[in-house]
C-alpha cells in the first residue's frame, strides 16, 4: 500500500469508538490498527469488536483501547504477510519493523472475498405514500424514484441477490399497479409474489398478509433504505441468539455546532458544551424475522412494525439489535437523503 493509503488504516489508541467507526468506515476494511504516542503498534479493532463491545453493555464514547485486541496478528516482511493472508483467508496484515512501527500494510492485493449464499427470502414494505418525498411521489411510488440508473428498490434487491436471496415477497398498496407494470416489463426477471393491501396497514401490519407462505428466516426492509454491511454477520447474529427479531440499528453520530448549555433552578448554569457531539443507534428499518412472528399478526390491522417489535417482547420473545455502522446505511426517505445517496453511489452531478 502507498503512504495515504496505510494512514486510512492507523489511530490512535485514545480515539473514542464513535471516531474508530468513522476511520473504519473509511478505509472499507472492517480493520483499523492503533498506535501509541511513540506510533508503535498498540492493538487492533474491528467492525466486530466494536459491535461486540456495544451489544456487552458498552457505550460508543468509550476510548476504543476498551474493545481493542491488543495482541493483534503481525509480519515481520511481505512474504510472511502473504503466507499469513492467504493460508486463512485474513482482511488486513500488519507489517511491522524491529520497533513495532507499522511498514506497510497487506490485504491480499486485490483479491476480492465472494459474499456467501444466505438464500433466504426477502419481505419489502413497499405500500406507503411517502409523502416526505412530495412531489415525486406524485407521479410515483416511492419504491420507483430513480437514484442514478435503477429506482431504489430494484438496487435494494440487488443488493440481497448478491447474496444469492432470490425470493422476493413486496407488499403494494399506493399507485401498486405501477410497481407491477415495472416489473413485468423488467428484463431480469425477479422472482416476485405480490400481496395488495385494500387499506394502509402502516410499516409492519402487511405482514399478515403472508400468512402460511413464510416458512424461514427472512428479512423484512422498508423499501428506501440500502445497506451496504455483511449481511452474512447479520443473519448469523441473529441466529447464535435465537432472536424472533434483529433490528439493524445504525450508529449516528451528530455534531452540534453551537455551545450548548444545561441550565438549571433560576437560571444556573450546571454545564456548558462547545459543540459537543451525539452518538446512538436509529433504527434503519430493515429486519431479520422468523416467520412466527408472521402467524402471530392480527389480520388486517393497521401496526408499525416497532409496535410489533414490543408485542413480542411483552410476549418474552426475544428481540436485538445488530449496530452497524452510519456509512454502511443510505436512507432516501426526505430529499437531501435522497441526493447523498445519488453521490455515494454515482460520484457528485450523476443523476
Amino acid at each position: 500500500m502507498d503512504k495515504m493509503e496505510i494512514e486510512n488504516f492507523i489511530g490512535r489508541n485514545d480515539l473514542p469508538l464513535s471516531k474508530a467507526m468513522q476511520a473504519i468506515d473509511k478505509n472499507a476494511n472492517g480493520i483499523l490498527f492503533l498506535v501509541d504516542e511513540n506510533d508503535r503498534l498498540f492493538g487492533c479493532i474491528t467492525d466486530g469488536d466494536i459491535r461486540r463491545f456495544l451489544l456487552s453493555g458498552g457505550k460508543i464514547t468509550d476510548q476504543v483501547s476498551c474493545a481493542a485486541n491488543l495482541k493483534p496478528l503481525i509480519a515481520r516482511s511481505s512474504d510472511e504477510a502473504k503466507t499469513m493472508y492467504h493460508k486463512k483467508n485474513y482482511v488486513v496484515i500488519p507489517i511491522i519493523d524491529g520497533d513495532g512501527r507499522i511498514l506497510d500494510l497487506y490485504n491480499g492485493a486485490g483479491n476480492e472475498k465472494k459474499r456467501g449464499a444466505l438464500n433466504l427470502p426477502v419481505v419489502i414494505n413497499a405500500g406507503g405514500r411517502g409523502t416526505r418525498l412530495d412531489p415525486f411521489t406524485r407521479v410515483l411510488p416511492k419504491p420507483l424514484i430513480p437514484v442514478g440508473e435503477l429506482p431504489i428498490i430494484e438496487l435494494i434487491m440487488q443488493e440481497y441477490q448478491s447474496y444469492h436471496c432470490d425470493e422476493f415477497h413486496i407488499i403494494v398498496n399506493y399507485k401498486k399497479e405501477l410497481m407491477k407494470a415495472y416489473f413485468n416489463d423488467n428484463e431480469n426477471h425477479y422472482n416476485i409474489s405480490w400481496y395488495d393491501e385494500t387499506v394502509p396497514l402502516g410499516t409492519g401490519g402487511g405482514l399478515s398478509l403472508l400468512k402460511g407462505k413464510m416458512h424461514d428466516t427472512f428479512f423484512f426492509a422498508n423499501c428506501d433504505a440500502l445497506l451496504t454491511a455483511n449481511y452474512e454477520r447479520m443473519v448469523e447474529f441473529h441466529k447464535q441468539n435465537k432472536n424472533v427479531i434483529t433490528i439493524i440499528g445504525a450508529v449516528k453520530n451528530i455534531s452540534i455546532p453551537y455551545g450548548v448549555i444545561e441550565m438549571g433552578i433560576n437560571g444556573a448554569i450546571e454545564e456548558m458544551k462547545e459543540k459537543p457531539e451525539f452518538s446512538f443507534v436509529t433504527n434503519t428499518g430493515i429486519y431479520i424475522v422468523e416467520p412466527e412472528v408472521v402467524e402471530e399478526m392480527e389480520d388486517n390491522v393497521s401496526i408499525g412494525f416497532p409496535d410489533v417489535v414490543d408485542l413480542q417482547k411483552q410476549r418474552g420473545k426475544r428481540v436485538a439489535v445488530f449496530p452497524i455502522s452510519e456509512n454502511e446505511w443510505m436512507d432516501m426517505g426526505q430529499l437531501p437523503e435522497l441526493e447523498r445517496m445519488r453521490n455515494r453511489l454515482y460520484g457528485e452531478g450523476q443523476v
